[in-house]
């Protein structure tokens, strides 16, 4: 029996509908695994933040001046001596920021990373299981919802004499989890109804198994997200208990640069440079949490990845650009066109739309 050429070749590798796809190649793959560091927000993000916690650990060590040793050089404007000037007692405010890194990333890591685990083992858990354990659950955060962190940490440290940064992180995290908590419940509510949950539930697998390697992965965005909102409120609030003079002052941190600058009038004074190099830092570590979050959302979300982009590529390696009233209609075969024209298609009373035709 002769098999016709297009029969022939449909089942040559390569060739024809029922083609049977190539192997990717290594150098493909590799660039897959580090599809989300070529992300410029995630690039930009992770160096800033590599920056703190580097700073964050050997900050002490490398401080040009002891933070607390006073000099004749009183109130003087940065220079080479003092990149970021001096105080009102000759302290200098770069060895300052420097020393200060560290409780600020200790207490905000710490406090989100406490939050994290509750808000995961929680909200999940209750939105999983359902029942009495849900309602059980959820009473509890309902609970902790309502307890006010900051006002909470600003009557403890005032009954202890020297709050640590540990138990101010304690705290932090264990009064912030609630809010993350009911919007994991809530997505696990919406997901534990899908199809590949139910279909790992009828094969079998094990409870914990699908929690880890089918709802985790789908909560990722979310989570994320929880942990570094925890991150940037533990330090704004370790930040504001230093300001208004809370915690005590013994120790540096970015807000008691800044709370030593408010009292001695730095501002009536001009001396710009005591408090704008504490402020541009808690701003740029925000600004890092962010722009990561921002990386997470598009990495885990197609719609978010493309969003904004002008051009597309093709299956056979071109460039499509995407232009306001008209819509892009790709082909999904491999084969190289010539080129691509846009037709524009009039319906009744509609916005002229466009297709892509290929010659």
């Amino acid at each position: 029996m002769t098999i016709p050429t297009s029969s022939t070749a449909q089942v040559i590798p390569g060739q024809g509908a029922m083609a049977q796809p190539e192997s990717a190649k290594p150098g493909k793959a590799k660039r897959h695994r580090f599809l989300f560091l070529r992300n410029i927000k995630a690039a930009t993000g992770l160096v800033i933040l590599f920056l703190y916690l580097l700073f964050a650990v050997i900050g002490p060590w490398i401080t040009p001046y002891d933070p607390d040793a006073r000099s004749n050089d009183l109130l003087q404007p940065p220079s080479a001596d003092h990149w970021f000037g001096t105080t009102h007692l000759g302290q200098d405010v770069f060895s300052q920021v420097l020393d200060g890194t560290r409780p600020v990333v200790f207490v905000g890591f710490l406090a989100g990373t406490i939050a994290t685990v509750l808000s995961v083992i929680i909200g999940i858990t209750a939105g999983y299981l359902g029942g009495k354990a849900d309602d059980t659950l959820s009473a509890l955060s309902n609970v902790f919802l309502v307890i006010p962190a900051v006002p909470l940490m600003i009557i403890i440290t005032s009954i202890l004499d020297n709050a640590s940064n540990l138990l101010i992180a304690l705290i932090i995290g264990l009064t912030s989890w609630s809010w993350n908590a009911r919007v994991l419940r809530a997505q696990t509510l919406s997901l534990r109804r899908r199809d590949y949950i139910e279909a790992s539930r009828a094969t079998g697998e094990k409870t914990w198994r699908i929690v880890g390697f089918e709802l985790l992965p789908n909560l990722t965005a979310v989570i994320a997200s929880g942990f570094i909102g925890t991150v940037i409120f533990a330090v704004l609030s370790l930040i504001t208990l230093a300001f208004i003079g809370i915690v005590s002052a013994a120790g540096w941190n970015w807000g008691t640069i800044l709370f030593w600058a408010q009292g001695q009038q730095a501002l009536a004074q001009g001396a710009w440079w005591w408090f704008v190099p504490a402020g541009l830092a808690i701003a740029f570590l925000g600004t890092a949490l962010s722009l990561i979050n921002f990386a997470i959302d598009e990495f885990v979300s197609p719609r978010l990845r493309s969003a904004g982009k002008t051009k597309l590529k093709t299956a056979s390696g071109g460039t499509v650009r995407m232009r306001i009233g008209f819509t892009p209609v790709l082909s999904n075969s491999a084969a190289p066109h010539t080129h691509a024209r846009a037709i524009p298609i009039n319906t009744d009373g509609a916005t002229p739309v466009a297709r892509e035709v290929a010659k």
